[in-house]
């Protein structure tokens, strides 16, 4: 999770440095299974399972393709991007890895890093190459003897962003021998927190992995509450704001405006006191007064509808809080995903937000697709299929080209909008969403 931006100087941020604590995710034939060693099911559903890890203030996700033929394995990429996209926490992707292809495929289905399995020497072998390619910082390692990256230390701290230790039997090795900068995630059984506690401490290791999280997913706010009480620096809600530093109203509440992360549509406004204020921040979810019960408010605990922090901002008179969540399901009682839907006025405009113009046209093309319309241009491309659409865009790139030399701007602007038109009939086409595309640009 990145560090959160903000208007004012006196913000709630995340830190940058910390030890992380990752959850593990086993994906055999579709289903989140028990370990590398064991095929028990215990999640159906693994999508769910990493959403569930994301919503309950894990630091990342590892996960492990243990696919046996290429059939599977594509079935597993498509599964890790749904994961990727449904988690909002950085996914690191492992497993099938055997050159470079497999690397790309990870970090094109969304995952922040993808693992080599240094137990194969042409997993070692790729090392330089792919991580020229894509980034040191998008390539991890994984490994069960300590003597692997002692022997390959110069190649790691080159070209490794993370190492993994797969064999908990080698941690305590790890720990007093390896002296690289790059950092160890631990993948562990389950172990008492005063060895959690212990191992964390540890220079060389930068988190933790495996069933000592995921067994304790519900309580990973208390165990970095725990952390923090030791000294220990894990990625928890930092602010220079004091609940003394805001102006609250005459009830001593300050009124909080939510607004969705994602679209920026304002969902809801709420009212927080001290308790509510300090418990979002312990916890990352939404929490309020509830002035008609006269009781702390955690938005969710009835519905299953709660509301994930992603920013809090204080505006300029430090008597309103901006919060921008991730929204499971409906913010209003009704059933509304927002509570604002009672038209009052509105006067005809042209909207002017990219984003919001360009899902537009593309509704309105899928729209097409799914009720074709006489005489429609787009239905007639849709017909001709896949060659004509290329070819078009073939085309339209031209006409950029072309209108790029032409001392007139407005032309360039007309044939860019040409092409993007063209491209949103492709992308129909082809099933490829505005927000993969965006979601992808926010990745480079």
């Amino acid at each position: 999770m990145g560090s959160f931006i903000y208007e004012r100087s006196r913000v709630i941020t995340m830190s940058s440095e910390y030890k992380k604590l990752v959850p593990c995710i086993y994906l055999y034939k579709g289903n989140a299974v028990k370990d590398l060693s064991d095929i028990t099911i215990i999640d159906t559903n693994p999508v769910k399972l990493a959403k569930f890890y994301g919503d309950n203030n894990a630091d990342g996700l590892m996960v492990f393709d243990m696919s046996d033929s290429d059939k599977e394995h594509e079935e597993a990429l498509d599964i890790i991007k749904e994961i990727c996209k449904e988690a909002e926490i950085p996914v690191t992707g492992a497993g099938n890895v055997h050159r470079m292809e497999d690397i790309k495929k990870l970090l094109y289905a969304g995952c922040k890093m993808a693992a080599l399995n240094y137990s194969r020497p042409e997993n070692i072998a790729l090392t330089e190459e792919v991580s020229k390619k894509f980034g040191r910082e998008k390539i991890a390692a994984c490994y069960k003897e300590t003597g692997t990256i002692l022997r390959h230390q110069e190649l790691i701290e080159e070209y490794v962003g993370e190492l993994v230790l797969l064999d908990a039997g080698a941690l305590r090795e790890s720990m007093g021998k390896w002296e690289g900068e790059t950092g160890i995630l631990a993948l562990l059984p389950e172990v008492s927190l005063d060895k959690l506690i212990t191992i964390l401490s540890t220079p060389s290791i930068c988190g933790i992995t495996g069933h000592a999280v995921n067994e304790n997913a519900r309580e990973l706010a208390d165990i970095k509450a725990l952390c923090m009480e030791n000294g220990i620096k894990v990625n928890s809600f930092e602010t220079a704001v004091k609940w003394s530093d805001f102006k609250k109203n005459s009830d001593g509440h300050v009124p909080v405006v939510v607004q969705d992360f994602k679209t920026d549509e304002v969902l809801m406004v709420a009212y927080m006191d001290e308790e509510a204020y300090h418990t979002t921040l312990r916890t990352g979810k939404m929490t309020y007064y509830s002035r008609s019960r006269n009781e702390l408010w955690v938005k969710g605990d009835t519905s299953g509808h709660y509301q994930y922090v992603k920013s809090l901002t204080a505006d300029c008179d430090m008597d309103t809080i901006l919060a921008r969540v991730s929204q499971t399901g409906a913010a209003c009682h009704t059933g509304s995903h927002s509570c604002f839907f009672h038209e009052i006025v509105k006067k005809e405009y042209t909207e002017t937000n990219p984003l919001k113009v360009f899902e537009s046209v593309m509704s309105v093309i899928k729209d097409r697709k799914i009720h074709p319309k006489e005489g429609s241009y787009t239905n007639y491309l849709f017909d001709k299929g896949i060659d004509k659409i290329l070819k078009k865009m073939g085309e339209e790139a031209t006409e950029i080209v072309i209108a790029a030399k032409n001392p007139n701007p407005n032309e360039i602007k007309y044939e860019i909008s040409d092409f993007l038109y063209h491209m949103m009939v492709l992308m129909a086409e082809r099933g490829v969403t505005w927000e993969e595309i965006v979601e992808e640009l926010a990745k480079r």
